[in-house]
C-alpha cells in the first residue's frame, strides 16, 4: 500500500494537497515526521539499528522508533503506529510526552526529506529480548546509557544517524531531567 502524506508549505501549514511518499521525496515537498525515544528508569535510551536494506542510514544506530505522519494522522498516532510496526511496542497516547519540534532538510542521493519533525519521550520499562522487530526496518535493538549516547552525539554522531535536531532534543531532555533532580 502506497503511503500518502499531507503536503505542507515551508511554514508547516497544510496546503490541502496529498501526495505519495515517492513524490514528496523526489520533489522535496514538505511533510511531517515523528521520533520517539523510549527511556527506562536507569536513564538508558532504547535504540534501533537500521536494516541494511534501508535507503537512508543503513546499518546505523537510530532513535527508538519513528517515521512519517500519514495523511489525516496526528503525530502521536504516527508514533503509536510506528512503534508497534517497527519494534512491537504498544504505546498509548498517555505514554507520550511531546518535547519539541524542528524543521529539517536531509538530502541523500535522490531523496529530499523536507520534514517538520515532532519529538516525543516515552518513559517505559521494556524487555528488549521479547520485542518483535520489523526486519525490513530494524536489525537490532539495545539499551544505551545516557553518557554513551551523549558522547556519540558530541563526537560528530559517532555510529549514529545524523538526523537534524532529534539528538539535540534528547540531550535537552536529559538536561531538563538532571535539573529537576
Amino acid at each position: 500500500m502506497e503511503e500518502l502524506f499531507d503536503v505542507l508549505n515551508e511554514n508547516g501549514e497544510f496546503t490541502g494537497k496529498i501526495e505519495s511518499r515517492e513524490k514528496c521525496h523526489k520533489e522535496g515537498l514538505w511533510h511531517k515526521a515523528v521520533v520517539v525515544f523510549i527511556i527506562n528508569s536507569k536513564g538508558q535510551v532504547l535504540l534501533q539499528k537500521r536494516s541494511a536494506k534501508k535507503k537512508l542510514w543503513p546499518n546505523m544506530w537510530d532513535i527508538t522508533a519513528g517515521g512519517h505522519v500519514l495523511t489525516g494522522e496526528f503525530g502521536f498516532e504516527a508514533i503509536i503506529r510506528e512503534c508497534e510496526e517497527e519494534i512491537g511496542i504498544k504505546l498509548q497516547k498517555n505514554d507520550l510526552t511531546f518535547i519539541g519540534s524542528v524543521k529539517s532538510t536531509n538530502i541523500k542521493g535522490e531523496i529530499i526529506n523536507n520534514h517538520f519533525n515532532e519529538f516525543y519521550i516515552a518513559n517505559k520499562e521494556i524487555d528488549e529480548t521479547k520485542l518483535k522487530l520489523q526486519e525490513e526496518e530494524v536489525s537490532e535493538i539495545k539499551w544505551v546509557d545516557k553518557e554513551d549516547i551523549i558522547a556519540r552525539i558530541k563526537d560528530n554522531y559517532n555510529g549514529i544517524t545524523d538526523k537534524d535536531g532529534c539528538w539535540e532534543y534528547l540531550v535537552k531532555y536529559y538536561e531538563w531531567v538532571d535539573n529537576k533532580l
